[in-house]
């Protein structure tokens, strides 16, 4: 298989990957005397901050969405592939897929980040994830489905293995699911599952340091507790997990929680490409980048985003991995291409803090701008306003608000299905 990708003479800018930071630059570019190609293993944009709404029958994956096909249908310089990249050729400027190999003039790497499991790999495979919409899909196919199992488990201590969920990590993913969870506990299951007592049913938040949300400001951090503590999450701070079996979560301190359910958001690593110079991978498994993304040790490969690794003189240990960060490296990659198809020098990059935010439910949030901090209700609404105003696609922004609107005023979401994946079932010979 080739990529069938005319030669127009143009410049040609390779975008590997469609996050926030390469859905960005390509955006930028269309319409240009550049030629973009975009390729990703998907052919959709995933709305990130939204994964936990999908796990937790909120939304629909549908409406985090949004086809790559979609976006660029008038921009004829700009080709979408969907494959795997396997490795990088900065010597010949060249990258190999799995449909082929493919030219580039400028290669643009924006393939975020994945799960970090600290090399604990029985961990990694009993675990759930939450880096991708499938595995969202997947956490909420598995909740519901152990749900119906506890209604016919024989006895208090069967029942307890599905009911009782452990999240790991205390940033905003864990933080957001662990609100989830509680208000579905208090709103949800008395009217579905009326022959299981909620009162039964335990979410373990954990969380390798003294305060969660460590990355915000003591003040949000201190809100964020007490609002899960309210909520009735029991909050294990200054732990680690050190093992889980499918069975038995076991903690450094040597407690033990049964469960048949570990969420895993505690820590991200940079995604990895094989090719790229030696001496290029630093702390994070992230890329080394100068002051304008260029990759350590090319000429014409840039990185952005979660697997960035840049410093400046307010961040010395790299940019926070956020979507804000990418967004604005994506922007001014844009600039600088430009600057350079003119013979002019690229300009550095300084990110802008625009600030932080996290939701624990209905009307309790935390946000911390970077001259203004607050919490609570009013928060809640400035959290579902930037959201909805970030999400692609008219439709997906009028469905999720409708949703939003409809759960708020009946305490209700309409989406507890469990669809499973379908398998073909090779026939017997004989």
């Amino acid at each position: 298989m080739q990529f069938n990708i005319p030669d127009t003479g143009q410049e040609r800018v390779v975008i590997v990957g469609g996050g926030f930071g390469g859905l960005t630059l390509a955006r930028k570019l269309a319409g240009t005397d550049f030629q973009v190609v975009l390729i990703d293993k998907n052919n959709y944009h995933q709305f990130q901050p939204l994964f936990y709404q999908v796990a937790m029958a909120g939304l629909e994956p549908s409406s985090i969405v949004f086809p790559f096909r979609k976006v660029f249908q008038k921009s004829k310089n700009v080709f979408v592939r969907v494959t795997t990249v396997l490795s990088v050729d900065p010597a010949r400027n060249e990258i190999a897929t799995e449909i082929g190999t493919l030219r580039y003039d400028y290669l643009v790497l924006a393939i975020g980040a994945d799960t970090n499991w600290y090399g604990n790999e029985q961990i990694r495979a009993h675990a759930i994830p939450m880096k991708s919409v499938s595995e969202a899909l997947y956490l909420r196919n598995t909740t519901f489905d152990d749900y119906e199992r506890a209604v016919t488990a024989d006895g208090y201590e069967q029942r307890q293995r599905y009911l009782d969920i452990v999240i790991v990590g205390g940033g905003p993913t864990g933080v957001e699911i662990a609100g989830s969870l509680a208000e579905m506990k208090k709103h949800i299951i008395a009217k579905d599952y009326n022959d299981l007592d909620r009162d039964e049913i335990n979410i373990h938040l954990i969380h390798g340091d003294a305060r969660l949300l460590n990355t915000m400001s003591e003040q949000a951090s201190a809100k964020a507790e007490q609002f899960l503590r309210d909520l009735g999450v029991q909050l294990w701070l200054d732990r680690m997990v050190t093992g889980f079996d499918g069975d038995i979560v076991t903690i450094n301190d040597g407690s033990t929680i049964r469960t048949n359910k570990v969420i895993w958001a505690a820590g991200i690593t940079g995604n990895t490409l094989e090719g790229l110079p030696q001496g290029a991978r630093t702390r994070g498994n992230r890329l080394k980048v100068d002051a304008v993304n260029r990759v350590e040790g090319t000429e014409n490969v840039f990185a952005i985003g979660d697997m960035a690794f840049q410093t400046e003189e307010q961040y010395p240990d790299g940019h926070p991995q956020v979507a804000q960060v990418a967004i604005q490296q994506g922007n001014l990659l844009y600039d600088n291409l430009r600057r350079l198809k003119q013979g002019k020098a690229p300009r550095p990059f300084h990110y802008r803090d625009l600030g932080s935010m996290a939701t624990i439910g209905r009307n309790r949030a935390v946000v911390d701008l970077p001259f203004w901090r607050f919490q609570g209700a009013f928060a809640w609404l400035v959290w579902m306003f930037v959201h909805l105003f970030s999400i692609l696609g008219l439709k997906n922004k009028l469905f999720i608000f409708l949703n939003w609107v409809w759960n708020y005023i009946t305490y209700d979401q309409s989406l507890r299905l469990v669809i499973k994946p379908w398998r073909r079932v090779e026939k017997q010979a004989g």
